[in-house]
């Protein structure tokens, strides 16, 4: 493939061409959007099969809050993981590796989302969702890096309530499920915030809104905690709720900010109406 072919390979424009008027066919639209999938999965074959052969020190990043939940617990608890039936093995590297290869590729099947949706979208729009792709990413890995930071604490916690003289035996799927949701959840409410800075770039809340029901987003954001996280020990609720009241009241800020933009843009001309470019002032 030619220099020329890869660029065009990434690249964010259409790949059919757009009318006059900014609009293609429906057929045009099916054909982008086969294209654009054809890319994501030949990416994502790719990555599965270098994965492949990082298989240890992938399942050795995995294990690695459960070997640090049962050196904590010590002799206290007996605790073993273990691969359930004769094709337990080969599941276990196609699952982990399959994970793995969707995580990496991630900012590019994001990315061709994206290009999908942008000609569609009207300039405002498109500002927003910069803005959106920007900071949405790095969020959401922050959230799965907070996620595994305090797994092992959580594992720990579960696997303590082992009575004495039994041992835990842990299923590696039913292990390999749980951290999956656990990171997921994380990194997915991390985003919630995130969310609610879009909601006031259009005008839907305000950062006055925002501080009046100030105490209902805490406890709100306590019992979400709670009830999100699969561990279901405080420790790892209180370690999703306070990032997240955090983001909250930074979104605050922004929004009371923005709101702030927005009435002076509204007095400038003479108007209250939102005004698109107040968006390219962040």
């Amino acid at each position: 493939m030619s220099f020329s072919g890869v660029l065009g390979f990434f690249s964010v424009r259409p790949l059919n061409p757009v009318g006059d008027d900014g609009r293609m066919a429906l057929g045009d639209h099916l054909r982008e959007f086969r294209g654009r999938l054809v890319r994501c999965v030949s990416v994502l074959v790719v990555l599965f099969a270098v994965s492949l052969f990082f298989y240890e020190p992938l399942l050795d990043v995995v294990l690695a809050p459960y070997n640090d939940a049962r050196e904590a617990l010590g002799e206290s608890t007996e605790t073993q993981a273990y691969v359930k039936g004769a094709t337990g093995p080969l599941m276990l590297q196609l699952k982990l590796c399959g994970v793995a290869a969707l995580v990496v590729a991630s900012p590019f099947w994001l990315y061709q989302l994206w290009a999908f949706i942008m000609p569609g979208l009207h300039d405002s729009e498109k500002k927003w969702t910069r803005l959106f792709a920007a900071i949405a990413g790095p969020l959401f890995f922050v959230g799965v890096g907070t996620g595994y930071y305090v797994l092992p604490k959580g594992l720990e916690v579960l696997i303590g309530f082992t009575p004495d003289g039994l041992e835990n035996l842990v299923e590696f799927g039913e292990y390999f499920s749980f951290l999956t949701r656990m990171l997921l959840v994380f990194g997915i409410s991390f985003e919630i915030p995130l969310f609610v800075i879009m909601l006031n770039l259009a005008g839907v809340v305000t950062g006055k809104q925002l501080g009046r029901y100030r105490a209902w987003i805490i406890l709100g954001t306590f019992i979400f905690a709670a009830v999100a996280t699969p561990s279901t020990d405080p420790f790892s609720m209180i370690m999703l709720a306070l990032p997240m009241l955090v983001l909250f009241l930074l979104a605050e800020v922004i929004a009371r900010w923005v709101d702030r933009a927005r009435g002076r843009r509204g007095s400038a001309t003479g108007t209250d109406r939102w005004d698109d470019d107040a968006v390219s002032d962040l």
